[in-house]
């Protein structure tokens, strides 16, 4: 094993998970959902909390693992999550409620994304966290820095895709996207950003004033 490896496989293993995250994770995999490391969980919940979120948008519900790790960090915050699968969003719910997290504190809102992203207001949110379809990676990040206020943050999970991204003979749709990405925002003067090779990436946008 690389050094490499076994810095991202320290650094997951020795973050600690609740046994309803454990099983929430568990869920995930079951519904052949690609959740989030805990590596990249223990990064949003810090995130969450050094901003003192009240109110946070995800897209990407999947089956709750990301929205756990969120409202860890942010134990005040409401979050407003985004998918197209009602069954994901059942065991979502399920997790949520499993974790004692009131009803009042989460809205589960089933469409796509695209449809339901320009109806929320702009400059509003702590943070946009953005887990879907990577070919629409760039206008749902567009869409994230229109939705948070300044100083908010836009987080993206998997922007290293396997490893992919890293590697510029890796040309296929999705890697391309998220090194599309990734360069546009490094030249962007509206946002600093930075991007951590915990788990399987997790770009970190922030939206300056």
């Amino acid at each position: 094993m690389s050094d490499k490896d076994a810095n991202w496989k320290y650094v997951d293993e020795v973050v600690s998970e609740s046994d309803v995250l454990a099983r929430t994770r568990l869920h995930s995999l079951e519904l052949g959902i690609d959740p989030i490391s805990p590596a990249v969980g223990a990064q949003i919940a810090v995130v969450a909390a050094a901003t003192r979120a009240k109110s946070i948008v995800e897209v990407g519900t999947g089956a709750g693992v990301s929205g756990l790790w969120l409202l860890t960090g942010a134990p005040e915050a409401m979050l407003t999550s985004i998918d197209a699968e009602p069954d994901a969003q059942r065991h979502a719910r399920t997790a949520f409620a499993d974790a004692g997290i009131a009803s009042n504190r989460f809205r589960l809102i089933t469409g796509r994304a695209l449809d339901v992203l320009p109806r929320l207001n702009e400059n509003s949110y702590d943070i946009v966290l953005i887990d879907a379809d990577p070919l629409s990676i760039i206008e749902y990040v567009e869409h994230g820095l229109r939705l948070v206020r300044p100083q908010g943050s836009v987080l993206v999970p998997h922007a290293l895709w396997r490893g992919r991204v890293a590697d510029p003979a890796q040309r296929d749709a999705t890697a391309t996207a998220f090194r599309a990405l990734a360069a546009e925002i490094s030249s962007s003067p509206a946002v600093v950003s930075a991007l951590s090779p915990a788990g399987d990436g997790l770009l970190q946008i922030t939206k300056l004033s």
